[in-house]
């Protein structure tokens, strides 16, 4: 029975029973306690724990669900899964015990002619709290269970509570037995005996828990508590888990090798060449391979895209391992576009969706994949690198720099890196590099804190806030200058009641014009002109703590004293250009939604004068042709005047109103709400705005590419910045129109691309050229060895212009042609560019002398100033001065005289 006909048939069941079938919710979980929905009554909790009223008395569902918590399990046994289904039928104060019983006996022992499940009556075991008498008179008397397959259990194996106070009770779990094949008896005489999970798991399969939400607990820990009384209304929770009711069905040994996941692993065997059931540790690989593609078709289906944090890391690493595991099967290209496709093909009769959407769910895991593969041949080769030395060196234990290292640096995930260590009988030190990556975030935070600082202690900004007895007032919406009072004053940091220019300075005044940097809109500049004569540039305005503007310059002019009047002027012409640029912002994010759809959401912008620039949450690269309509889109409105307004307004009424919040910001209350052309495009927003959009002039999008995972940027010109860009293209134009003889522009691009095609073809004669020279150089070099230590050594320095490829190409054709009779090393050395490359290649015979190249091409790459790594029978490094190629060449001599001797 195919597992699609499985949830087909639980549904059909149910309906016929008058229950009201739910769809599945989101793999993506609506309590935020919890990442992924875990189990198939998560949607149910409402109205099992009674917060909400159930809006029907019976449910039944078929839920997706996600486990990660024994994610390292998966594949090593039978029973560890992160996608599954789990099918529930539900009662909210309807049927109870015997009602849930019933059904269940009926569903699974119907024949499957008569549209059930057909589990042989005698094969099946009943599990229930000893002290559940009503279930168990139940299962034996009228269902007429033999008692001999009725195991009672004690309350810690078989209750069911949230965790704390409130709905609890017992289970009634069916058990079916495999046979003696796998597992010991669970009678010993007449006494029933349950095995544990070592002993009987294998053999005594749990298909279906039905919880008895019966009883109020109190306080208590574990299973310690005490049952307060029944409740009220109680209620029905089961869950028959699909995958197992589907490989005892189907006849299969586990989870792995049912219809909906065993074909991914037929061709994982295809592409590998490594058979299922050959290797135990090749079969680990094959179902972390068929498991995980399933759930990552199924959580991208849900919108999880891969990241660093979250679910979204949990994405990563489903990916990453079953990306991995190919590469431990030994196939190293991409193979996500021939795994994803057919699980997308055995998953669509149970949820449709997927045929719709898959050019978008395969177009976020191939990217996934593509980008792991770079990262994968990076750090693998280093970590072997690393490795090698700790095991070389007789250590066990890889330091946790390095471990920080390889993630920090390589993207290396730290799993993945304690993952391979395991692999090769090594440890990580763990705890070092936890270490490593908090001094990280500590000298990021410091770094964030320095801009908005000024690296002095916040408690002094602290202080001055309370002292005033509140935020500064800002009055930049209305006015560029204002009299004001110098109130504080800070010179490195520390306060001071006067101080002579020239010197850096802080200051904060009792009212300003100043627009401190947030939202991502840049900090105004300008001018504060003190009594007597003294001026202060104003470079800079922070917010270090809330509520207090800080300006940051140089007093150029006279003296500064606390209580001094002043007057504040800000730059009208930077700020008239940061207006402009920050509501094409607001504008470039309405249209980018209009044409991209709502999910394309902000994550962060930055206005500066002349340019803008916006990110946003995006699963692919946005076409040519989009960027195009959203230019004309956002240019049409800018003539169209539309007037740009601000209100103050609650935030509850801000959200009725759908204004869009800006990433990162806090809000208080009373929030300020930017709208243009009335209810076209609202945001809750700080900065400051034009009064229409005709002011803006003119938007050029400049691009859009990728800044992270599922993170896309758009870089726009705005107003005279995109003017003088367009000039300078169209100067552009015209001489490029000229010089290649052409009559009008639109010739350009077939005249360029004829002229990159030629150089692209001589470009190919060249490297034959180049590869020809070699070849005939190589039987010239062969006779060139000289012995060292009893090792056959070729050692050339080729010159400029040979790439690394060729060097490659080069040192693999003389060890060929050197043969395998004796030991060789081979060590060939170019530049080009001024930079050199160095390549060293050793058969199997020098290998089993100790050599190995990876080690050899450190030794030559520090003589020669340069870095690289490698495997034992071949290395790469380069980076060096051309000039010190002969003394890398020497250092591998001596390397292997030095190893030889040893």
């Amino acid at each position: 029975m195919r597992t699609s006909e499985i949830r087909h048939r639980w549904l059909d069941f149910f309906a016929k029973k008058n229950h009201e079938i739910v769809p599945s919710s989101s793999l993506v979980s609506s309590d935020p306690s919890i990442l992924f929905t875990i189990a198939g009554m998560v949607p149910f909790i409402p109205y099992i724990v009674g917060t909400e009223k159930a809006p029907y008395p019976r449910a039944a569902s078929v839920q997706k669900c996600i486990r990660t918590n024994d994610i390292e399990n998966v594949g090593r046994t039978t029973r560890h899964g992160t996608f599954f289904q789990m099918a529930g039928n539900f009662s909210f104060g309807d049927y109870f015990k015997t009602g849930a019983i019933d059904l269940s006996w009926e569903l699974l022992t119907t024949s499957q002619e008569d549209g059930g499940f057909g589990f042989d009556p005698e094969r099946l075991w009943f599990t229930v709290w000893e002290q559940d008498e009503e279930s168990y008179r139940h299962v034996t008397e009228v269902v007429g269970l033999d008692p001999q397959r009725v195991v009672r259990l004690p309350r810690e194996e078989i209750f069911w509570d949230t965790g704390q106070p409130g709905p609890a009770g017992p289970c009634g779990e069916w058990h079916y037995d495999r046979g003696p094949e796998y597992g010991p008896d669970a009678v010993t005489g007449t006494v029933p005996e349950w095995p544990g999970d070592e002993k009987g798991e294998d053999r005594y399969i749990e298909i279906w828990n039905l919880v008895f939400d019966q009883y109020l607990r109190g306080e208590g820990k574990g299973k310690d508590y005490p049952l307060l009384g029944e409740l009220d209304q109680k209620s029905i929770d089961t869950g028959l888990g699909v995958e197992r009711v589907a490989y005892l069905l189907q006849g299969k040994q586990n989870m792995y090798e049912i219809d909906q996941i065993f074909p991914v692993i037929e061709k994982a065997q295809e592409l590998s060449g490594r058979a299922y059931g050959g290797d135990e540790e090749d079969d680990v690989h094959l179902r972390i391979i068929g498991d995980h593609v399933r759930s990552a078709l199924m959580l991208v289906s849900d919108g999880v895209r891969p990241g660093n944090e979250g679910r979204g890391y949990v994405l990563r690493r489903l990916i990453r391992r079953a990306v991995r595991s190919m590469r431990l099967l030994g196939y190293a290209q991409p193979s996500m576009p021939a795994l994803l496709p057919i699980s997308k093909s055995l998953m669509v009769e149970s949820y449709p969706e997927l045929e719709a959407d898959f050019p978008r769910i395969s177009e976020i895991v191939y990217a996934e994949e593509e980008a792991f593969r770079r990262t994968l041949e990076t750090g693998t080769s280093i970590f072997e690198q690393l490795a090698g030395e700790v095991k070389n060196g007789g250590g066990r234990v890889l330091a946790g720099d390095d471990a920080f290292r390889l993630h920090d640096t390589y993207g290396f995930p730290i799993d993945l890196t304690m993952e391979m260590a395991q692999e090769v009988g090594l440890q990580v030190d763990a705890d070092a590099f936890r270490g490593a990556m908090q001094e990280q975030r500590e000298r990021a935070r410091a770094d964030a804190a320095a801009k908005k600082s000024g690296h002095t202690d916040t408690a002094i900004y602290n202080r001055l806030l309370t002292e005033r007895g509140g935020e500064v007032p800002f009055l930049g919406y209305t006015e560029d200058t204002v009299a004001t009072t110098v109130e504080s004053v800070l010179v490195d940091g520390k306060l001071v009641t006067a101080v002579e220019a020239p010197a850096q300075v802080e200051v904060v005044l009792a009212s300003t014009p100043f627009y401190a940097e947030s939202g991502g809109q840049l900090a105004d500049q300008g001018r504060i002109t003190l009594t007597g004569g003294g001026l202060i540039e104003v470079d800079d305005v922070q917010k270090p703590v809330r509520g207090l503007i800080v300006h940051r310059g140089r007093l150029v002019e006279g003296s500064l004293a606390q209580g001094a009047s002043a007057i504040a002027t800000i730059d009208g012409e930077r700020r008239g250009a940061i207006a402009r640029a920050h509501t094409a912002t607001h504008m470039v994010h309405e249209s980018l939604r209009e044409e991209l759809g709502h999910s394309a959401t902000q994550a962060g912008s930055e206005n500066s004068p002349g340019r803008m620039r916006f990110d946003f949450r995006y699963g692919q690269a946005v076409p040519k042709s989009v960027l195009e309509q959203i230019e004309g889109r956002v240019n049409t409105l800018l003539q169209d005047e539309l007037t740009v307004t601000d209100q103050q307004m609650s935030l509850d009424e801000a959200k009725s109103l759908g204004a869009q919040a800006l990433f990162g910001e806090k809000y208080g209350e009373v929030v300020r709400v930017v709208s243009i052309g009335g209810d076209w495009s609202r945001e809750l927003c700080g900065g400051t705005h034009v009064s229409s959009t005709g002011a803006i002039g003119t938007v050029q999008l400049m691009g859009e590419a990728s800044i992270g995972s599922g993170v896309r940027r758009v870089d726009a010109l705005v107003g005279l910045s995109a003017y003088r860009h367009q000039a300078k293209e169209h100067a552009l134009v015209s001489q490029l129109s000229e010089l290649l003889k052409v009559g009008a522009a639109e010739e350009l691009p077939e005249r360029v691309r004829v002229l990159t095609q030629r150089m692209k073809d001589m470009e190919k004669q060249l490297a034959a050229l180049r590869g020809q020279q070699l070849q005939a150089e190589a039987g010239r070099l062969v006779d060139s060895t000289t012995e060292v230590a009893g090792i056959r050594v070729l050692t050339h320095d080729a010159g400029e212009g040979v790439a690394a490829g060729d060097l490659r190409t080069l040192a693999l054709d003389l060890r060929s042609r050197l043969g395998e009779d004796s030991p060789v090393t081979v060590a060939v050395a170019g530049h080009e560019s001024g930079r050199a490359a160095l390549v060293i290649a050793t058969n199997a015979a020098a290998r089993e002398r100790g050599l190995a190249a990876g080690s050899l091409l450190r030794i030559a790459a520090e003589a020669m100033g340069g870095r690289g790594g490698g495997k034992p029978d071949m290395a790469q490094g380069g980076g060096g001065e051309p000039a010190q190629v002969p003394a890398a060449l020497a250092a591998v001599h001596a390397a292997i005289e030095a190893a030889q001797d040893a």
